[in-house]
């Protein structure tokens, strides 16, 4: 085999410093973001064997074989037909790594989205082996973002930013339309700026407002609604030739806006919210505990009286999937780096009445934070 591309040697290199000796990828993010190859959500078993020493294998469904880009050496592929069993082809696969190792009992690592029942078949056949979930290995080397990765990332957040100023502008109408309209009419506008698919178009005016995941639905929007517009997708970057996979990354961003002259109350609690936000990416700093950005922005909510409408983690990574570490969450103590991406998007939730949000994607630089949304952060006033 040629020599392995850098993500591969810094996975194994990973892997022998924790202590795993073989690797599982299966669904999830993890597959593609080493090897360019996203697996069907499929019962059909799709598993990279990557050993922290000998020669990685991708057992695939024949079926899906012709949809594996170029390994170039990095790995071989193994498609197997309906007739065989994928789980004893994995089990043999995985023991040539435990007898290459010289003695028994390996300890495994396998993707945190791999089907249930293929873990359960797996650990049938190797009794002895140990378990732990892949991203103790990915996860760390996955949060801190490359070049191209950064430049993936600030393509799909210009991209949904421009969706956003669509919004502020009144160019996308609220007045009268459901919120399921107006979602779709989103979610066009995402794909019209260069996603290939939409991730989530959520909608939520008045009270519906007050449920952060709200299903966008029947409900009519009217005049003196607070409508928060929650949305994001994937964009896969142009390929460059350079050493990367060139799969897709998320772009994911919150604004609110009122439809018509708002409430006195409706501002002073939009400038709690915006002062928090402001808190929490001053906070995002290298060297900073993840959690003590939550607490930056949990902090203005909390002093204004309006803590216990604050109803969840201040924010999540963000990259090829909508959601990954660092999560910025009370508790949290890892230590945030250069490179490390994620939203902070804090809220105020006042059930039966109407919420609020406001959510930007942030990099960590080398001395100070970056956003990578630009979209007016202000309450805009759409007319009524």
């Amino acid at each position: 085999m040629t020599a392995a591309p850098p993500r591969f040697e810094q996975v194994r290199h990973r892997m022998r410093e924790i202590g795993v000796d073989v690797m599982l990828l299966s669904h999830g993010a993890d597959l593609p973001w080493l090897t360019g190859y996203r697996a069907m959500p499929l019962e059909r078993l799709t598993l990279l064997v990557l050993p922290a020493e000998g020669e990685p294998e991708l057992l695939v469904p024949a079926l899906e074989a012709a949809r594996v880009p170029d390994p170039h050496g990095a790995f071989s592929v193994r498609p197997w037909m309906d007739t065989e069993d994928p789980i004893e082809l994995a089990a043999t696969s995985i023991s040539r790594t435990d007898q290459a190792g010289g003695r028994s009992g390996l300890s495994v690592a396998i993707s945190d989205r791999a089907w249930a029942v293929s873990l359960l078949g797996l650990q049938h056949r190797l009794a002895t082996a140990t378990w732990s979930p892949v991203s103790v290995v990915t996860g760390p080397l996955r949060a801190r973002k490359d070049a191209h990765e950064l430049a993936a990332l600030r393509a799909a957040a210009a991209a949904a930013d421009r969706v956003a100023a669509q919004l502020q502008a009144g160019d996308l109408a609220l007045l009268g339309r459901s919120e399921a309209d107006v979602s779709a009419d989103i979610a066009r506008r995402l794909v019209a700026e260069g996603h290939q698919r939409v991730n989530f178009a959520i909608v939520g005016s008045g009270p519906n407002g007050a449920s952060p995941h709200h299903e966008p639905g029947p409900r009519t929007i009217a005049a003196g609604d607070v409508v928060v517009c929650d949305f994001g997708g994937t964009l896969a970057p142009a390929h460059d030739g350079a050493d990367h996979t060139g799969v897709g990354y998320c772009s994911d961003i919150t604004r609110t806006v009122v439809v018509g002259r708002p409430d006195p109350q409706i501002l002073d609690y939009y400038a709690v919210l915006h002062a928090a936000q402001q808190a929490g990416f001053e906070a995002a700093r290298a060297g900073v505990a993840a959690g003590d950005v939550d607490t930056a922005c949990r902090r203005v909510i909390a002093e204004a009286g309006l803590g216990q409408w604050f109803i969840h983690r201040t924010g999540h990574g963000i990259g090829i999937d909508e959601h990954e570490d660092p999560y910025i969450v009370a508790g949290n103590t890892d230590v945030l780096l250069q490179g490390h991406v994620f939203s902070i998007e804090p809220g105020i939730y006042l059930p039966g009445c109407f919420g609020m949000r406001l959510e930007d994607i942030v990099v960590v630089g080398p001395d100070s934070p970056e956003r990578l949304n630009t979209a007016d952060r202000r309450l805009v006033e759409l007319d009524a």
